[in-house]
């Protein structure tokens, strides 16, 4: 195997490196390159995006991640122009005659107006770009959209766009295109995250004041990315302000936050610290009574958020950054002497370093430490149970950006990730007698992934983005493979010592986006790729609880695979005041994991409870968004079928996914009336859940027994809700530095009790006659008011 996999990463550097010589024969004419770097001209923050394009030619290139470009042009006079949503375009005259470095410091239009900025692209590039199904998020569009208890989450308003949707009602988890919430993958500055939920997933871990730039992929996504087969969602955080410090926070309904940001040393270093906690704790105990039976139950969560950056020259800078952040539940119960503690949390901490070879190739190198944990303790008189489960990796990645010329910039990189899962590690205590079970299947991997990529702009109309990516997956000893009988009774092993390999699993992953522009306002799109995930999400529940759990690839559990396809006609209208669009996709999964029919939680080793099927989704989505005037918005619509198919599930016949959303209905709407006030509102539809439930009752020694449907072939009650918020942003007679406003918001106005779910209250006597079971909905949230106090300066 490993000879094998030896002959595919040498056929690949061969076919690669060889496109590299046959394309640099293109420079047969003296060309010359303008680097730098986008910036905003206050902050200094670098901008991801930004468009460099020289005036006499139609082509032109974008900043990078860290806000790099370069752009090779023949000799000659040129009238270099950069330009950014929210930003005043800067134009240079140059007489090309030598390699230039010009960096390029854009104005913010908010710094001198209340203009709403709406995103973070370039206004056409729906139509110019060829990569499909991508969603550019900037902080100012998501803090004007109103949200549960008033805290800005970037998740929750990724939701309102077509193809995702939630779990349920407050939840933060996504589900992109009938992909589970384990198939996207979720990056905080290169830290894969793990678990992205606070209060067991209503709100995101994603504190918005430390937040850059958000950017989901849920088409096709660039050969770049791996290790999932549903989305990507890659989050920036802040830099830090290299030229004045600068305090920003927020006092909310449940929770407070706090940033502060500045230079180290001017133009060369800066620092970002944000932090962010609740207080529902504290509001609760007060109102708890001592000699109540659940005092000293409680529920806080807390994150912080940490960078920093150091340029040491013009080739090179060195970014530090860190998140940390912990959820802890307790519930008391003194009467039945009860106690119930769950604590978990994420940590990430990565390095990266910038180099500059040459103007035309851009490096960075990450290293990136992950660890998340979860723990579930109990204690009832002298009996202690604690249940613990948890993921750490350890990650090393290079990535390179190569202008080669304006019609072909290439990617390509490596990455190495090891990783250590502990599933599900059981231990008690009765008295002083310590119970611990053989339990522990703490499991081992190396993940291995190469990659290139070409973003080609093949003719005026015709622009293809293709690229492959080669990953392997390689579990590790210590590692104990049983063989069974048909009753699960244990008849042989093999063991597996440390770091011996077990089972290696890869392969190539081609990607291709192509578009094709019809004229300046329309194009038409199309996409193909190949995906595969060595690790897996296995839930015994329809939400991403933190109790959900981790677990590898191993010699019993293969990889998930998947292909998608999709295509599109993008159309804008009006100067690019609205952009519509239509987007049709197919998805075909296999390797799905389900836990097995009347599952119940185990100290056994959970590969032992998992059954294996296919998936499948398709689906359109409607897209229409305003991104001018006072009044902007946009409507979003998804017409969707996710199907699941299990061999030892519902008799082997197929299931809508519990996420199976036939109708998604977004509908969002901000209004700009003066400098001083905002108005904006929300509306969602969407088809219930699907959901399984008891069609008959029956006494056995009596003893109620119930007799379930096929798995999902019910639904719950549709989902909707109306939330609306008005924004105050007094306007002082003199010029201050302090700057506030208010947020006003109702969620769920008219107070729908939407089903979170459904379960049967039993009353009366079989025995007597007068039994009776009656269907019940939990609800979660009426209408819920806040008011939240931000304040800068």
């Amino acid at each position: 195997m490993r000879g094998l996999m030896c002959f595919r990463f040498v056929h690949i550097r061969i076919l690669f490196f060889s496109f590299l010589f046959a394309t640099n024969l293109l420079f047969a004419q003296e060309k010359f390159t303008i680097s730098g770097y986008v910036r905003d001209s206050l902050s200094r923050e670098t901008l991801i995006g930004a468009t460099i394009q020289a005036k006499e030619q139609s082509k032109g290139v974008s900043s990078n991640q860290y806000g790099y470009y370069a752009l090779t042009l023949p000799k000659g006079e040129y009238a270099i122009v950069a330009s950014f949503v929210g930003y005043f375009p800067m134009e240079k005259k140059i007489n090309l005659q030598a390699d230039l470095v010009i960096d390029f410091p854009l104005l913010s239009k908010s710094s001198l107006s209340q203009e709403i900025v709406i995103s973070s692209k370039k206004r056409d590039a729906n139509i110019k770009n060829a990569q499909m199904g991508q969603i550019d998020l900037s902080m100012s569009r998501a803090k004007s959209v109103p949200v549960i208890f008033g805290e800005v989450d970037p998740l929750k308003i990724l939701q309102l766009y077509p193809g995702v949707s939630n779990a349920g009602e407050g939840n933060s988890g996504l589900y992109v295109r009938g992909g589970g919430p384990d198939q996207n993958l979720i990056l905080l500055d290169d830290a894969v995250v793990y678990n992205s939920g606070h209060l067991f997933g209503f709100f995101s871990i994603f504190n918005g004041d430390a937040i850059k730039n958000t950017t989901l992929i849920k088409g096709s996504m660039p050969a770049q990315y791996g290790g999932r087969i549903s989305s990507v969602l890659d989050i920036s955080m802040k830099e830090g302000n290299l030229d004045k410090y600068q305090v920003e926070g927020g006092i909310g309904s449940i929770a407070s936050r706090f940033s502060v940001q500045g230079p180290i040393k001017k133009e060369k270093a800066s620092f970002m610290l944000s932090g962010r906690r609740t207080y529902i704790d504290a509001l609760v105990k007060p109102l708890i009574k001592k000699g109540s039976q659940f005092y000293g139950s409680g529920y806080y969560f807390y994150d912080f958020n940490a960078k920093f950056n150091y340029r040491f020259s013009s080739k090179d800078r060195l970014y530090l950054s860190g998140y940390f952040g912990r959820d802890r539940f307790d519930f008391v119960n003194n009467k039945r002497q009860f106690d119930v503690e769950v604590p978990w949390g994420n940590s990430t901490l990565s390095a990266r370093w910038n180099h500059v070879f040459h103007k035309k190739l851009f490096m960075n190198t990450t290293a990136v430490y992950n660890d998340y944990q979860f723990s579930l303790g109990a204690l009832q008189n002298s009996f202690n149970f604690v249940l613990s489960s948890g993921i750490r990796d350890l990650n090393l990645k290079t990535d390179l950006d190569h202008y080669l010329t304006p019609e072909h910039k290439l990617k390509y990189g490596a990455l190495f990730t090891y990783h250590r899962l502990s599933p599900s590690v059981a231990t008690g205590r009765q008295d002083s007698v310590l119970f611990q079970p053989n339990n522990a299947q703490t499991k081992f991997a190396n993940e291995f992934g190469l990659y290139a990529q070409d973003d080609w702009e093949a003719g005026r109309n015709l622009k293809i983005n293709y690229g492959i990516r080669w990953s392997a997956f390689q579990q590790l000893g210590p590692y104990t493979n049983y063989t069974t009988d048909i009753d699960g009774n244990r008849l042989d092993s093999v063991k597996y010592n440390s770091n011996d390999p077990v089972i290696t699993y890869g392969g190539l992953e081609p990607r291709l986006t192509m578009r094709y522009s019809l004229d300046e306002e329309t194009s038409l799109k199309g996409s193909v790729s190949r995906n595969r995930q060595y690790l897996h999400l296995v839930s015994n529940a329809g939400t991403t609880l933190p109790t959900d759990v981790w677990v590898p690839s191993t010699l019993r559990v293969k990889p998930q695979l998947s292909w998608q396809y999709s295509a599109g006609i993008f159309k804008n209208f009006n100067d690019n005041a609205f952009e519509t669009s239509i987007e049709v996709y197919y998805k075909s999964m296999q390797n799905q994991i389900e836990y097995r029919q009347g599952f119940t939680p185990s100290i056994k080793d959970p590969e032992e409870e998992f059954v294996f099927g296919k998936g499948w989704s398709y689906g359109t989505e409607l897209f229409i968004n305003k991104t001018k005037g006072k009044f902007t918005g946009w409507i979003g619509y998804t017409l969707a079928w996710t199907w699941r198919k299990f061999p030892d599930l519902n008799n082997g016949n197929k299931y809508p996914a519990k996420y199976d959303r036939r109708h998604d209905l977004s509908v969002v709407g901000i209004y700009e009336v003066n400098q001083q006030w905002k108005l904006s509102s929300v509306f969602v539809y969407a088809t219930g859940n699907a959901t399984s439930l008891p069609e008959k009752f029956y006494l056995i020694e009596g003893v109620l027994t119930q007799q379930f449907s096929r798995i999902n072939q019910y639904r719950l009650a549709p989902y909707h809700r109306l939330d609306l918020s008005a924004t105050y942003i007094p306007t002082p007679k003199k010029e201050r530095k302090w700057k506030h406003s208010w947020v006003f918001s109702i969620y769920n106005v008219y107070s729908r009790q939407n089903p979170y779910f459904l379960y049967y209250n039993q009353t009366g006597s079989a025995f007597a006659g007068t039994l009776q079971v009656q269907a019940k909905q939990v609800s979660l949230f009426p209408v819920i008011p806040s008011v939240t106090y931000n304040f800068k300066f």
